[in-house]
């Protein structure tokens, strides 16, 4: 069930208290994913972030990484869903600033404004999606809500079709998904086209052994 995002106060925590929410939290790992404190105060941790993305994403070859110019060596494809990829990042690190460094990780050359955020938790027996603001923390999200990712879990989409910020795709990217669908829709005319040739010919089949002669 996707709702609002929720107005929740970001809680100033002592850094005894931070302390404290740390070591609870690093009990309570099981895969080794534990918090960091530093001396100045700012901690350091791992999210697990799931892709669901609907939309083609562009991605840069070896060749053309660290170009400003676009590239012809850039390639539109669909990411498989259910993907989960984890990220090392800190307690000041924003929304927009863990968006930006996954896309960066797995060399995305979309505009990281195509993007939003969600966190996903478990409230009174039912599943919420909220998308988050820019400026929130994953990490404080993370250490609040403990480590199971029953009771908390991030999510990347695209933002919804209304919100999209279409001049946010340069003309590549827009022909590459042109050229995906096009491809989409040939596969399954051909698949359709397929069935019902496999259709007709058990239909003629059957017809010659009824109007054979006896």
């Amino acid at each position: 069930k996707d709702v609002q995002k929720e107005r929740e106060p970001h809680v100033f925590l002592s850094k005894e208290e931070v302390k404290e929410k740390i070591q609870s939290y690093n009990s309570s790992v099981t895969d080794k994913l534990k918090m960091t404190l530093n001396a100045n105060g700012i901690y350091t941790g791992f999210i697990k972030v799931q892709m669901e993305l609907c939309r083609p994403i562009t991605v840069q070859s070896s060749q053309s990484q660290g170009k400003c110019a676009p590239s012809n060596q850039e390639t539109a494809f669909y990411l498989p869903d259910g993907c989960v990829n984890t990220l090392h990042i800190s307690s000041t690190n924003t929304v927009r600033e863990v968006i930006e460094a996954l896309l960066k990780k797995f060399f995305v050359a979309d505009n990281p404004a195509k993007f939003a955020l969600y966190k996903r938790c478990h409230k009174e027996d039912q599943v919420y999606t909220c998308k988050l603001s820019d400026r929130e923390h994953p990490l404080y999200l993370r250490l609040v809500a403990g480590p199971k990712t029953e009771m908390l879990s991030f999510v990347l989409r695209e933002h919804e079709t209304g919100e999209v910020m279409w001049e946010a795709f340069s003309i590549p990217e827009l022909q590459n998904f042109l050229r995906i669908l096009d491809k989409e829709e040939n596969d399954q005319l051909q698949i359709l086209k397929n069935r019902y040739a496999a259709y007709r010919g058990k239909l003629e089949e059957a017809l010659r052994g009824v109007l054979k002669p006896g």
